[in-house]
């Protein structure tokens, strides 16, 4: 009986089946797999400003100021998202500069995968060349990978690693860019260039120059003297400079020295950490 019942049914489903064609009537299709979630942070991963809420934040990805020259591709929210040994560290350092009238400011912190990429394809777009005039104004575009500008991997992707300069408190307002304005060179002097509350280290942030390098000779006097106090007080709680960037710091030892991270830039890849 179990084997004639499952027939019987079969016929059923057949039959209203044709009757459905016939009028002209369409079953609704079967909705579709659900997209898999975005993949959140591990754990050992916090917002910035869970640890210290003193320390600025200016998220220049999220914006259209940046050598792009677009909002960027995982920035959701313009928030700094570092592993939590990383964010301890600075607020050691934000401690010591508060003690001396400044304040740190991140300009970015960890970096996913995708924003990555989103760097790479405009570097292969060579007739994209809108922020020229301010961020690479000597470097031909063709030259971005080999001059090391440019890479498909990024240590910020690893969550220790972040880009920071140094504001004298009182801190002032920095003025918002608006698209299209004239482009400055970004190593112009300081009154010339796009303003910024920060201390003045020779060159803008992500200038693609060697006056960009940590000890360039042409630095001098109080801008090389705002650079070593940078790198001196991060220096002292296990921070690392990359020669080639003043305001490049990846804290030592890094929880994940081998692992480049894909969730977007926002406080729901954080939550509840």
């Amino acid at each position: 009986m179990t084997g004639l019942g499952s027939a019987l049914r079969t016929l059923a489903v057949a039959a209203a089946a044709g009757l459905l064609a016939a009028t002209g009537v369409v079953a609704a299709p079967a909705p579709p797999a659900s997209a898999a979630p975005e993949p959140k942070a591990p754990r050992e991963f916090v917002a910035l400003s869970a640890v210290d809420r003193t320390i600025l934040q200016e998220m220049r990805y999220t914006t259209a100021h940046n050598f792009v020259g677009e909002p960027i591709d995982g920035y959701r929210q313009p928030l700094c998202i570092l592993t939590r040994p990383t964010a301890e560290a600075l607020h050691r350092a934000q401690v010591g500069l508060l003690a001396r009238g400044y304040t740190l400011k991140v300009y970015d912190c960890y970096r996913p995968q995708r924003a990555v990429d989103h760097f790479v394809r405009w570097a292969k777009d060579l007739d994209d060349e809108r922020t020229k005039g301010e961020f690479y104004p000597l470097v031909d575009k063709s030259r971005l990978f080999a001059d090391g500008y440019i890479a498909e991997k990024s240590g910020h992707s690893r969550g220790s690693t972040v880009d920071l300069t140094i504001v004298r408190l009182p801190a002032a307002r920095t003025r918002a860019y608006v698209p299209g304005e004239d482009l400055v060179e970004c190593y112009a002097p300081r009154e010339e260039r796009f303003p910024d509350n920060s201390v003045d280290m020779g060159t803008g942030y992500d200038c693609f120059d060697t006056r960009s390098h940590t000890d360039d000779p042409r630095i001098q006097g109080v801008q090389r003297d705002n650079r070593q106090l940078l790198k001196g007080v991060l220096a002292e709680q296990g921070f690392v400079n990359l020669p080639e960037e003043w305001w490049h710091f990846t804290f030592k030892p890094e929880p994940f020295p081998n692992t480049f991270f894909d969730f977007p830039v926002a406080r729901r890849s954080v939550a509840g950490h």
